[in-house]
């Protein structure tokens, strides 16, 4: 068993370092933790079947190659190399789909800014709808990151959002009159849930690196 755990750490290793990888990036592909990625190729521990069907399918090898002694033979990653760079272009079509999107928002405030201007005949406080443009960008920000993204910037914009509606909601006040700057008070005990809830995600995402490391029973049939 040993010796399987020093064949499939030094597999393991040289595909990653083959492609470019940090253990960190490897990690985040498999969603665990680069502390379970170090004790795999430090021999520690064993990655379970799922794990080895993933890493396999990550770099276009099979589980018999991870669990096989190749000696210093590692396969061509040309195939990986393509997917990756599919993989770029798309997020970069992604990302650009999301600036588009938030220019669009932009766009709408604009039009709103000068059909207002034109019904009431003069600016006023038409300016409020550039005011709401910001928190209705971090909306759409929020949205797409969720389908086409990692969730962990999502944390930054959940904040975002929330803080740039109390200030929205705060201006208009401020508009109408009223200067009621408490509204930031509600936004403590929200940032708080959203701290916690940024911590309990990394935290079980930590723990699934440590505990979800079932070791690899292979019989040896003598």
């Amino acid at each position: 068993m040993d010796e399987l755990k020093h064949i499939i750490a030094k597999n393991i290793t040289a595909l990653r370092r083959n492609v470019g990888l940090t253990q960190l990036e490897l990690a985040e592909k498999l969603n665990y933790s680069d502390k379970a990625v170090s004790k795999w190729e430090r021999a520690e521990s064993v990655p379970d079947v799922s794990v080895l069907k993933a890493i396999a399918d990550l770099f276009s090898v099979t589980v018999d190659y991870l669990i096989t002694d190749n000696g210093d033979v590692i396969p061509e990653p040309a195939s990986t190399a393509k997917k990756n760079k599919r993989r770029a272009k798309i997020d970069t079509a992604h990302a650009l789909f999301i600036c588009m999107s938030v220019f669009l928002v932009w766009l709408v405030g604009t039009v709103a800014f000068v059909l207002l201007d034109i019904i009431h005949g003069k600016v006023g406080n038409n300016w409020l709808a550039f005011i709401y443009c910001v928190p209705a960008s971090f909306i759409v920000w929020l949205v797409f990151n969720c389908v086409w993204f990692k969730g962990k910037l999502n944390f930054l914009l959940v904040s975002a959002l929330m803080w740039t509606v109390l200030a929205s909601l705060h201006i208009t006040l401020i508009v109408c009159g009223y200067n009621f700057w408490l509204l930031y008070i509600l936004g403590i005990p929200c940032q708080a849930v959203i701290l916690a809830w940024a911590a309990l995600e990394w935290k079980l995402k930590k723990d699934k690196g440590v505990t979800d490391e079932a070791p690899l029973e292979i019989e040896v049939v003598q």
